[in-house]
């Protein structure tokens, strides 16, 4: 087991900055074909791809708004959380002087930058979670500060959008959020969705559901449904790619359910832009991968 997972980390936070998933490409590049020729949407969409082209090859950062950092650990007994904690925050350290990540981390109250994304402990953000087993598993979102503005969160009943506590309801104000957005957060992009908890939950969970595979099933029937009409209902607004019209808004949606108070009905809308930044690192033994 190694004791020292820093450079590791380090390099993990590079692939995510300059190194969009394949999946998420393919996405791109289908949603690409789906445009006028000649269409300010299409133009946006070139742009996009070759921008996803040039930062593979050059491994500079996809975005100038290179995000917050959201970790999200899943470690054996085995490991020092402690020591996790440390080191992750040296490899974005690191990474912010190796330029794979703009300087980000604002003191709110006085303005100042720290200059090495190192804030308190909320920045970056670590998720952490004790597992059974021997392998440590690490994901990393890079959220965008654009696309995270554009975020809402709704509870039910919302009588602005006649959204009752039900899945139609969930419907309703998830298009809701994606109309007020505008195209703004940089279209066209991904949905996480989180229906329950209380706020803070709520809003996490809507960003932990993000690190599901950009093309697996909803284990649940009625989600995984609600999640093919969501992104299809989104397309046929006409926002399209940065606001300027189009058939490409959304590119997906993830949906994630869990428990709740009687009194709250909350839904969270977790805006991704099209640069949907996020790579995992898995290690068992000595041995580290990454997808």
């Amino acid at each position: 087991m190694k004791s020292d997972l820093t450079q590791e980390i380090l390099e993990l936070v590079r692939m995510t900055s300059t190194d969009l998933p394949a999946p998420v490409e393919k996405r791109l590049r289908a949603a690409l074909e789906r445009e006028e020729p000649g269409s300010a949407a299409r133009s946006a969409m070139e742009t996009i791809i070759k921008n996803v082209e040039m930062t593979r090859k050059n491994s500079t950062p996809i975005c100038q708004d290179t995000g917050t950092p959201i970790f999200f650990v899943q470690y054996p007994s085995t490991y020092d959380a402690g020591a996790l904690t440390e080191q992750i925050r040296a490899a974005v350290a690191l990474a912010t002087q190796k330029t794979y990540l703009r300087p980000n981390a604002v003191d709110s109250l006085s303005g100042k930058n720290t200059g090495n994304n190192l804030g308190d402990e909320y920045f970056p953000t670590i998720h952490l979670t004790q597992v059974e087993g021997d392998t440590l598993t690490v994901d990393l979102i890079l959220k965008g500060g654009g696309c995270e503005n554009v975020g809402a969160q709704y509870s039910l009943p919302d009588n602005r959008v006649k959204a009752g506590r039900d899945l139609e309801g969930v419907r309703k104000v998830v298009l809701d959020a994606v109309h007020r957005a505008q195209g703004e957060g940089c279209a066209p992009g991904f949905l996480g969705v989180a229906i329950g908890g209380d706020r803070g939950t709520s809003y996490a969970a809507s960003k932990e559901v993000l690190l599901e595979d950009v093309d697996g099933a909803n284990p649940d029937e009625a989600l995984q449904e609600l999640e093919k009409r969501i992104t299809r209902e989104a397309n046929e607004l006409g926002i399209g790619p940065m606001g300027f019209g189009g058939k490409a808004t959304v590119l997906g949606t993830k949906i994630k359910s869990t428990y709740r108070l009687p009194a709250s009905y909350f839904v969270s809308v977790s805006y991704m832009c099209w640069a949907y930044r996020r790579r995992k690192m898995t290690l068992t033994g000595d041995t580290v991968s990454y997808e």
